[in-house]
């Protein structure tokens, strides 16, 4: 029996649970989910596309049905401010490693002022509103990505620069190199360039398997760079 395994096998749905034709099962990558079910890398797995394309939904829904809080956080410490969640965390079933470590914590870049809030309130810990954005982010970071466990991040660019975006790609390194597992929802081609990660790309057909260079996000990004009139032309006349 293998015991060395990642902390989340795979992810697969329990019929029945979610009405057919209902949010989020009118979202492409959210019925493949729930129909076919998904191996998460037991290193680092992306999930990259447009808004609205439900990498966020399915990175929540994971989380949720982890133990996390689907506002941000571990599972000690659940809060909620407004819950707003989709009920796919409900329907979903993770098969766990054996052996693996049960720790987790979820950064999700929309909620992460009011984890902030919690977490002062509990007592002692960084003052996280005293910092800048970026800053708060960081010390997250330093803080509670210091152990193997289950790391799911919605959009954590939101808060960093390109210098402290290498930094997060250090800290998830570092966090498989002992042993844990990530799975993160971006729209930085930065993020996504991480040497070794798996890469969902995320759209109207669902999810689909890719490499860095063949992400419609990277294309855009090297297009605009190259020539950023060509796109400016178009948003500004």
């Amino acid at each position: 029996m293998d015991f060395d395994q990642p902390p989340v096998v795979s992810v697969s749905a329990e019929g029945g649970i979610l009405p057919d034709g209902a949010w989020p099962l009118t979202i492409p990558a959210v019925s493949q989910l729930v129909r076919d079910g998904l191996e998460l890398s037991p290193f680092v797995t992306f999930l990259v596309g447009e808004n609205g394309s439900g990498k966020s939904t399915i990175v929540e829904a994971v989380a949720a049905a982890y133990g996390l809080s689907p506002e941000g956080g571990s599972a000690q410490g659940h809060y909620s401010t407004r819950a707003t969640e989709s009920p796919l965390a409900g329907a979903l079933r993770l098969r766990r490693g054996i052996g693996a470590a049960r720790w987790g914590f979820f950064l999700r870049a929309e909620t992460m002022h009011g984890w902030y809030t919690y977490s002062e309130s509990t007592g002692g810990g960084p003052k996280f509103h005293e910092m800048s954005h970026g800053e708060s982010f960081l010390e997250v970071l330093r803080t509670r990505f210091d152990s193997p466990g289950f790391y799911c991040l919605d959009e954590p660019e939101a808060a960093l620069s390109f210098s402290s975006t290498l930094a997060l790609i250090g800290t998830l390194g570092r966090i498989v190199d002992a042993g844990g597992q990530v799975l993160c929802a971006t729209h930085s081609p930065v993020l996504a360039a991480m040497t070794g990660a798996t890469i969902l790309e995320v759209g109207e057909w669902g999810l689909r398997r890719t490499s860095w260079e063949d992400l419609e996000l990277v294309q855009h990004w090297k297009a605009y760079l190259d020539a950023p009139g060509r796109y400016l032309r178009h948003v500004l006349d």
